[in-house]
């Protein structure tokens, strides 16, 4: 990444206001750049000394500047951004200038994927922990990208041999054209983000720019059941690494799951973490082992941080029993797949209640039914896409409209008997009623325990 030689003098423009630009704006004006922030909402500028922000609209002050750092949401066919490079100035992500700026001889293990990257590289860093405890040289680890901070905060502060977990987003990798991880995973591709990428071809390549970049040297892990990552790791011209829960003829695969342990094609044995259920999870600890393996962590720190891993909220939470109706909270589960491997990992045949509904992103809920029929006693739906989830699904399978989160728990209570399920996994995303998935998986887990203590002693 050439920011700092190239363009050392002029002036840099952040696009965007979020928390990535922000931290992309900070870390450039302590690199000696001038900065602008543009952001296009009206929004309350917050006060950064020496960065100049402009909200409520783009001027042509950002023409002005030598390249851009754009915010992982903003839209390539925007009119600033296709008017910014007509020009013959460079669009940035803010991955790429965190790396520009990061120690040379830090390590990033970055890892993408439709579902499973949080809880992976949450897990990853859990394994990262436990190899600099053994290790014995006080070495840091950071977790950065979509799972925490941005990579920004941290890139220019971390002492040299740091060592960095990345959850990287279809969104930052589609903006980054210098971004080389030294191990990358990707752990599935399957629709989503549709709306932003206007079609899965690109999604796709957006994903796989995880390891386009990578040299000979450098590792790449993959699922080897998934049919599009099989297809996509041809292109790959660094080490690859595949793992498979479900191992097809066609791929060899470099570790599998006997039903008891992690066995890899080096020898070595491990016990799968004991918080995370579901195969899923199974396929993210393999994922999680090949990386570490191929860091060179020794398989006695990778047993230590599985044993040592909690597991997430909103990710398959068991967090509440009311009258033997356990409650599930899979808040981050805002497409079709997630929801599908959330119904699996349960391994209930026809006992969840499962509420569904939110805003749309783009794809059909008709993959659901075979799920539905095997693991489900209802569906009960809230949110914008009520309507639509009743008209694709409400044929084969029962389906009632509650509007909101807190008339789905009564409703589903009402109704529910012992060792019945009620499952939060709406395969849609949360901005209708609410600011995130977080607020989404908190405001209901507060509401089924506000109704289990109010009905305590009925």
């Amino acid at each position: 990444m050439y920011v700092h030689k190239k363009f050392k003098g002029r002036k840099a423009c952040v696009l965007g206001m979020g928390k990535s630009g922000i931290a992309a704006a900070k870390l450039l004006k302590r690199q000696g750049f001038d900065v602008l922030i543009s952001e296009e909402a009206s929004l309350p500028a917050p006060k950064l000394k020496g960065i100049e922000i402009e909200t409520n609209g783009h001027s042509a002050k950002v023409y002005d500047c030598g390249f851009m750092v754009k915010s992982p949401g903003i839209s390539h066919a925007h009119e600033v951004i296709k008017k910014f490079k007509k020009l013959g100035k460079p669009v940035f992500s803010e991955i790429e200038i965190a790396v520009a700026y990061a120690p040379k001889n830090i390590k990033i293990f970055a890892i993408t994927g439709t579902n499973g990257k949080t809880t992976a590289t949450e897990l990853l860093s859990q394994v990262l922990r436990a190899h600099a405890k053994l290790e014995g040289k006080n070495r840091k680890v950071y977790t950065v990208g979509n799972v925490g901070n941005p990579f920004a905060d941290y890139a220019d502060t971390m002492p040299p041999g740091s060592l960095v977990a990345a959850e990287v987003s279809s969104y930052q990798l589609e903006d980054s054209a210098y971004f080389r991880p030294d191990i990358s995973a990707l752990l599935n591709i399957t629709p989503d983000h549709l709306e932003h990428h206007g079609s899965f071809k690109k999604y796709t390549g957006a994903k796989c720019k995880i390891f386009k970049y990578q040299t000979p040297k450098q590792a790449f892990i993959t699922n080897g059941a998934d049919k599009t990552c099989v297809k996509e790791l041809k292109k790959a011209k660094c080490q690859v690494l595949t793992f498979s829960a479900t191992p097809k003829h066609s791929v060899r695969v470099n570790v599998f799951y006997d039903g008891d342990e992690l066995i890899f094609s080096n020898g070595c044995r491990l016990k799968p973490p004991k918080h995370l259920i579901g195969m899923h999870n199974i396929e993210n600890a393999m994922a999680v082992a090949l990386m570490a393996f191929a860091g060179g962590i020794s398989a006695k720190a990778l047993q230590k941080g599985f044993d040592t891993f909690k597991g997430l909220e909103h990710r398959i939470e068991y967090f509440a029993e009311h009258k033997g109706v356990k409650c599930y909270n899979d808040s981050k589960g805002t497409n079709v797949d997630s929801t599908v491997i959330a119904l699996k990992a349960l391994q209930s045949d026809n006992k969840i209640w499962l509420i569904l509904g939110g805003r749309e992103k783009g794809f059909p809920y008709t993959p659901l039914i075979p799920f539905l029929e095997k693991h489900c006693k209802e569906i009960v739906l809230i949110g914008e896409a009520a309507g639509n989830i009743k008209r694709a699904l409400g044929k084969e399978f029962t389906a009632t409209d509650k509007r909101d989160i807190y008339h789905a728990i009564e409703y589903i209570f009402a109704k529910a008997k012992a060792g019945d399920i009620m499952l939060l996994s709406p395969a849609c995303a949360s901005f209708d009623q609410f600011k995130n998935y977080e607020d989404r998986g908190k405001k209901f887990k507060a509401s089924v325990l506000e109704y289990i203590n109010a009905n305590k002693k009925i």
